[in-house]
């Protein structure tokens, strides 16, 4: 699956993506609403659709019940509903909306969510009452009828120990954050995946595992991957992201970062991420070398990866890269 970016031709970039090789377009909560791209991308046929991902605790369950069986049908039962928590900042200052004990909350809305389909599909009173959300009502005129394609899996974004843990014991998939690297993938991550799955008595074959991983296609307008640098840059000036620094002994880069963006000075933190940082987070190169990075990446933990771009990768830049991960 690859990113699609904006709403201005949404289904004819989808077309495109779609032509070039992509199984699938994914959509993260940016500037613009996080499943309008796809309501537009739902009309060409052929594509996964998933949200990477809808930031969740500013909605209620109820609200993204509907969205997401909306985009069911739309698809034919090609939907993913991808979850996020954001950070206490983001969810607090910018969405003003509540943050406290994130991991339960996430949970929780999980099981609201199932509960909500589970109510639309067999007629049977809705009654969840949880710590933070509550559903006891649900009448004929607000039950979509027409979802012969069952509800939409559940995913959820997750980078710290415990959301990864509850994740691999309550969701259907995990979606792996863009920022990391194999070293983290597969010491940290897949061990916290591994003692969810066993707390809830799940083996892997229950979970999906979806990296998504910041690819940056070599190009003579932009041989140093200065766009990507800076993405890097934003990602890792974020206290969460620190984990993924320090396995390597980077640690000290995220404040250094943090600093700069509290000054406003964005355009000076893509100077900090060196080539060796770069290459280490993201899949950078030829085609072939990108999807080298990437096989060798996510070998033995998933099938199925997100590629990721600053902003819209070239269709010829997928469909190469495509090709050399088939081959």
């Amino acid at each position: 699956m690859t990113a699609l970016h904006g709403l201005s031709g949404a289904a004819e970039r989808a077309r495109e993506l779609r032509d070039a090789g992509a199984s699938g377009v994914f959509t993260f909560e940016g500037p613009h609403d996080v499943f309008a791209p796809l309501t537009l991308a739902s009309t060409v046929g052929g594509l996964d659709l998933m949200t990477n991902v809808a930031i969740a605790f500013p909605r209620n369950p109820i609200h993204l019940a509907h969205q997401a069986i909306d985009h069911q049908i739309l698809t034919q039962g090609r939907f993913t509903l991808g979850l996020g928590t954001q950070i206490r900042t983001q969810i607090e200052k910018r969405f003003g909306a509540d943050f406290d004990r994130p991991v339960e909350r996430m949970v929780e809305l999980v099981g609201a969510l199932r509960a909500i389909f589970s109510t639309w599909q067999t007629g049977e009173r809705l009654d969840f009452r949880g710590e933070f959300y509550r559903h006891t009502l649900m009448t004929p005129t607000f039950t979509p009828r027409d979802n012969p394609y069952g509800p939409p899996p559940i995913y959820v974004g997750a980078l710290g120990p415990r959301l990864t843990r509850a994740t691999a014991q309550h969701a259907d998939g995990l979606l792996v954050m863009p920022f990391g690297n194999k070293k983290f993938l597969h010491e940290v991550t897949m061990a916290a995946v591994d003692k969810g799955l066993a707390a809830a008595g799940r083996t892997r074959a229950d979970l999906a595992v979806v990296p998504e991983i910041i690819v940056s296609v070599a190009s003579d307008t932009d041989d140093d991957h200065r766009a990507t640098r800076q993405l890097l840059a934003f990602y890792g000036s974020t206290p969460a992201y620190r984990p993924v620094l320090d396995i390597h002994g980077w640690g000290d880069l995220q404040p250094e970062l943090n600093a700069l963006s509290k000054q406003g000075k964005w355009a000076e933190m893509g100077s900090l991420i060196d080539d060796e940082v770069l290459h280490t987070i993201a899949a950078c190169g030829t085609p072939t070398e990108i999807a080298d990075h990437i096989r060798d990446r996510v070998a033995g933990i998933s099938d199925r990866i997100c590629i990721y771009q600053p902003g819209p990768i070239e269709t010829d830049s997928l469909a190469q890269i495509v090709d050399a991960l088939r081959t």
